[in-house]
């Protein structure tokens, strides 16, 4: 009977033994991870100054995605001998100059994709990975302030591809006004005098106009997400033919390092390429005839971020 008594008194002393080393564990976590939130955001203040000190900003962040499969003998397929790939990449970049009087924004964004599929029993096949995505765009923005938050600006955009039919078409903007900056990571850029100039070659029909250039600029990188996102407008004054916007979204979250992964899509609407795209099955189409398709791509796979 005492060897019991002894046995509960001492399982009772070790759960109040445990017990108590867990409240304490408990606490000195708290404790740690309270210091630690106060020393990030001390960190995060100290950034806030050096970002707002005047001289060069410089990041890029680039997405890379991708798949290879193969099928032998696999005759649930409609080609049971095959190999399908599809490989794509996407650079997001900046380097912008901020002085107390003026500020220098350069930005360039560059999406490319591959695919392949070869059907092994079709030697009239391709067996080359063919352009699938391809957008290049570049831009540079000068600004003079005239108020904490307002410049009178200069803008020059260049759209088109990389890898094929470069510069055909080509679409560049220039253009001056102003620009708003209500907060330090978005830019707001309003040109009512704006000329969209468009390079083609053959016979492609494209039009250069006068117009209206609106653009917003939102990136922020906070707690190992980068943000980035870009709609640019262009409303030409000789009507919505000649009009397009074309918006391209950048998300990514740093898990190590400068490694992570990353998620990239754009859409797009510009009824002169729509028609010229038509105007090569259907040489009676014009404006009217033919439907202005939302355009899209869109990348999911590995990012790196430099800074």
């Amino acid at each position: 009977m005492k060897k019991i008594i002894v046995a509960i008194v001492l399982l009772f002393g070790m759960s109040m033994l445990n017990g108590q080393t867990k409240e304490e564990l408990k606490a000195l976590k708290k404790e740690k991870t309270d210091s630690i939130d106060v020393l990030k955001g001390k960190a995060d203040a100290i950034q806030g100054e050096i970002d707002a000190l005047p001289g060069w900003r410089l990041k890029a962040t680039g997405t890379i995605g991708g798949s290879v499969s193969g099928f032998n003998n696999w005759y649930a397929k409609e080609s049971p001998n095959s190999s399908v790939g599809n490989f794509g990449i996407n650079i997001n970049a900046f380097a912008d100059l901020i002085e107390d009087k003026y500020f220098w924004k350069n930005a360039t964004n560059i999406n490319i994709g591959w695919v392949k599929f070869d059907d092994k029993d079709d030697p009239t096949d391709s067996d080359n990975y063919e352009v699938a995505t391809d957008v290049f765009n570049l831009s540079s923005l000068y600004g003079y302030k005239v108020a904490k938050n307002f410049a009178v600006s200069a803008l020059m955009e260049y759209r088109s591809t990389l890898v094929n039919n470069f510069n055909d078409p080509g679409f560049l903007d220039l253009g001056v006004g102003g620009t708003w900056t209500p907060v330090s990571n978005l830019v707001i850029v309003i040109h009512p005098a704006n000329y969209n100039f468009v390079f083609s070659h053959g016979d492609s029909e494209y039009d250069s106009t006068f117009g209206a250039k609106v653009v917003a600029d939102y990136t922020r990188s906070f707690n190992g997400f980068n943000v980035k996102s870009n709609l640019s407008v262009f409303m030409s004054y000789e009507g919505s033919n000649y009009s397009n916007y074309t918006w391209t979204n950048s998300f990514s979250y740093t898990f190590w390092k400068s490694l992570g992964v990353g998620f990239d899509f754009g859409l797009r609407k510009n009824k002169q390429e729509a028609l010229n795209y038509e105007l090569k099955s259907d040489p009676g189409a014009n404006f009217d005839s033919i439907d202005n398709e939302l355009q899209s791509y869109w990348l999911l796979g590995l990012n790196i971020t430099l800074d």
